[in-house]
């Protein structure tokens, strides 16, 4: 019998899979405990559909972070940081404020986590990365300024 599984199930599949099992185990097993449904041709649209939608939502994903990557790469985000003695740089810039500034300069929201830079302990400018999605980053500068 093929069944549509509800929800994942030890050594047999995911949620969301068809697959066949033996009528016995389906009707005395899957279906009392809500595990499966009977793969009919409702439950087969229903499952199609569901899967065109989330395909449909990555495919929006996928082209928003693109979109966000094309604005930011290449580009330098200018960060104002307090200068301590001898004009050295008060503590140092983390992914969080650099994330709070490109959300201002670009309108880009990102997750800080999602940053990816070195140490910035002085003055100057510095290469960073973003990603966005999987497989889609994008380059950008940082430049730190006295006051």
């Amino acid at each position: 019998m093929k069944v549509i599984l509800s929800q994942d199930v030890k050594n047999l599949g995911k949620k969301g899979e068809m697959v066949t099992t033996s009528d016995g185990y389906a009707r005395n097993f899957l279906f009392p405990r809500k595990l499966a449904v009977e793969a009919n041709a409702q439950a087969m649209t229903e499952l199609k559909n569901r899967e065109a939608s989330q395909n449909h939502k990555i495919e929006v994903e996928k082209a928003a972070a693109n979109e966000a990557a094309s604005k930011i790469k290449g580009k330098t985000v200018k960060i104002i940081a307090k200068a301590g003695k001898n004009g050295k740089l008060f503590g140092s810039v983390t992914a969080k404020e650099i994330a709070e500034t490109v959300k201002k300069q670009f309108s880009i929201d990102i997750d800080k986590r999602k940053i990816t830079v070195d140490d910035i302990k002085s003055f100057g400018t510095f290469p960073a990365q973003a990603k966005f999605y999987q497989g889609i980053t994008a380059d950008f500068f940082v430049m730190v300024s006295e006051n």
